[in-house]
C-alpha cells in the first residue's frame, strides 16, 4: 500500500543546502581573517591560539562545507510503484506468459 510522504522527510532543497554551505563556509572563513589578524597584534605564548586557529580552520571550514544533511526516510519518485515480491523480470525460468 503506498503511504503519502511526509513534508518533513524530504531533503533539502540543492539550492538551500548550496546556500546554507556556502554561508557556513564564509563565516569560516571570517574567523579566520581574524585570527591572522590576530597574530599581527597577539605576543608571547597566546600567539599559538591564533596561528592555529588559522592554520587548522580551513581545513575544519572545507569538511564541515562538504557534509551533506540527509533525513531519514526514503523519498520516492511520483508515480513510482513498488515491485511484488512474487513479479520477476530477471526470466529465472518461471514466465508463464510463454506457456
Amino acid at each position: 500500500m503506498n503511504t503519502p510522504e511526509s513534508i518533513t522527510s524530504l531533503p533539502e532543497r540543492p539550492d538551500d543546502e548550496r546556500r546554507r554551505r556556502v554561508i557556513n563556509y564564509s563565516i569560516a572563513m571570517a574567523i579566520r581573517v581574524v585570527c591572522v589578524l590576530l597574530c599581527v597584534f597577539v605576543r608571547g605564548w597566546w600567539l599559538v591560539l591564533p596561528v592555529l586557529g588559522a592554520v587548522v580552520l580551513p581545513y575544519v571550514a572545507v569538511v564541515l562545507a562538504n557534509v551533506e544533511t540527509r533525513r531519514s526516510g526514503a523519498v520516492s519518485i511520483p508515480g513510482q510503484f513498488a515491485l511484488d515480491s512474487r513479479d520477476s523480470f530477471l526470466g529465472n525460468g518461471s514466465d508463464e506468459a510463454a506457456r
